[in-house]
């Protein structure tokens, strides 16, 4: 269980939890009129390193004149409520249907205990307006600093502990790296010895 805080914090932190995190998914013009296509998540979770983060603010506040240090945009993820993602309905107001999960075997047990690379599960306290949540590294996309920053300073928003926002990055990061190897059984046939041996002199 995490006990997280309320942030306090001007800046954008990585670890945060912030709610409301709209995601621009199509611009589109028609007729001389542009129509725009968001989804707003109700809680997304900061995944951006912080030592990015914090030079990115500094440098701002400092206006020094350089813009080496900031950032374009800023890696989030969105937390799923585990009740619906576990039916695979998470998602149903975009009209996906996901594979529901079977909780109570080992494949619940396995997402429960952050034993599966592509999920992180995250359980709070009845303190916390958070519903315990899941993390799908599948899923993923950036967002402006500057609009993180206005929803923080206008809305609830919360920090993970460091032992476990780096340990939400460090999964994150070993998901994103992992190496994805070529079906060797699919449209090969087995390969045949020679028929015969020749020595070139």
């Amino acid at each position: 269980m995490i006990n997280v805080t309320t942030s306090t914090n001007q800046r954008v932190l990585q670890g945060d939890i912030v709610e409301n995190v709209e995601f621009i998914e199509e611009v589109v013009e028609d007729q001389g009129r542009l129509l725009i296509s968001k989804i707003v998540f109700p809680f997304c979770v900061i995944l951006t390193q912080d030592c990015d983060l914090q030079q990115d603010y500094t440098f701002r506040q400092a206006d020094k004149g350089s813009q080496d240090k900031y950032l374009i945009s800023v890696l989030v993820a969105p937390l799923y409520n585990v009740e619906h993602f576990r039916t695979g309905d998470h998602l149903s107001n975009l009209k996906y249907r996901m594979n529901p999960k079977r909780w109570k075997n080992t494949e619940g047990t396995f997402i429960k205990n952050n034993q599966n690379p592509r999920y992180h599960y995250l359980e709070f306290p009845d303190t916390v307006q958070i519903p315990n949540s899941v993390v799908d590294f599948k899923h993923y996309f950036s967002s402006k600093i500057t609009h993180l920053e206005k929803i923080k300073s206008h809305g609830s928003s919360w920090s993970m502990p460091e032992l476990f926002r780096e340990d939400l990055s460090q999964r994150f990061a070993s998901f994103m790296s992992r190496i994805g190897l070529p079906d060797l059984n699919k449209n090969q046939s087995t390969p045949q010895p020679p028929s015969s041996v020749s020595k070139s002199q």
